[in-house]
């Protein structure tokens, strides 16, 4: 067991100072050569992509250049898309800190990874006959098409929702939404087609179970960081009613705070977008606004 020390592991005392800065703009800058090269030549990408038949048997390169197969076909959305996910990164990597960032991008990508390696074992040992009968090359070819870091993007935003779960994005650049609902909606969403592709593979062919893999894999890697953040603590029934209780003074005109941050200061007063937590691991009622609350030292 890793022991700490003013919140930071041994693991990261060590080799944090390797972490990759500004990595959001380098997963861009990867969709950016895989659109150019599917436009030079489309075919050459079916040799990037995560197909663990083909790495287990020699082309160990697929472990890694799988993350510059492009999550949607270029168009104006995609580049607003491309954007959005960016600008959320950015403002997770500058809240986490660069290492905790780095940790849960490059650990969602190694569950992709083995989540696949593990699927071609299931569908060997439910299929093995039919697979040697019908050609294993080519059926997971067809599979390694599911993967692309799309799914990566989708717990990028999940973990922001449950970082700034009452930022307001404006929906359709119109309609002014709290990202917690957007989140929600989204995990909906991809549980839902996590069961169509589980049907589509009992049902139509089971290649699809792979689309079911990388769905699923995306969503591990973000229940990991929300069990370990300890985020949860805004659902607590004292919580709301400190927040019922404050909005209410701010009706009746009280002019004080209900929180402060111990690190700079602010409190809802100065910025009523910013989110306030108690730290658990500090000794004594500590409480830090969002932007501190993951990048303090712990007081012991």
């Amino acid at each position: 067991m890793m022991r700490k020390k003013n919140g930071i592991s041994n693991f990261e005392r060590k080799f944090g100072r390797y972490a990759i800065p500004n990595l959001s703009l380098i997963l861009v800058m990867c969709y950016v050569a895989g659109y150019i090269l599917s436009l030079v030549n489309r075919n050459f990408m079916s040799y990037l992509t995560l197909d663990p038949y083909q790495i287990l048997h020699g082309q160990i390169w697929r472990v890694f250049t799988w993350i510059i197969s492009p999550p949607a076909d270029l168009s104006v959305f995609t580049l607003i898309m491309l954007f959005f996910y960016y600008s959320i990164g950015t403002s997770l990597e500058h809240t986490w800190g660069t290492y905790r960032y780095n940790v849960y991008i490059f650990g969602g990508m190694l569950i992709t990874v083995i989540a696949s390696i593990l699927c071609m074992g299931v569908c060997y040992l439910l299929f093995g006959s039919w697979l040697e009968i019908q050609g294993a090359g080519f059926f997971f070819s067809v599979g390694a098409n599911f993967f692309s870091t799309y799914f990566i993007n989708m717990s990028i935003f999940l973990a922001y929702a449950v970082t700034y779960p009452e930022h307001q994005v404006l929906l359709m650049f119109v309609i002014p939404v709290k990202v917690k609902w957007l989140g929600i909606i989204y995990g909906v969403m991809l549980v839902i087609e996590m069961v169509q592709s589980f049907m589509a593979g009992l049902v139509y062919y089971p290649a699809y179970w792979f689309g079911m893999v990388a769905v699923g894999a995306s969503l591990v890697n973000f229940l990991i960081f929300w069990i370990r953040s300890r985020r949860l603590s805004y659902l607590n029934p004292k919580q709301i009613r400190r927040k019922v209780h404050f909005q209410h003074q701010v009706r009746e005109g009280v002019k004080q705070s209900g929180h402060k941050c111990c690190i700079c200061g602010r409190t809802e007063l100065d910025d009523p977008s910013l989110e306030f937590r108690y730290c658990s691991k500090c000794a004594g009622n500590y409480e830090y606004c969002s932007q501190h609350l993951f990048t303090h030292e712990h007081k012991v």
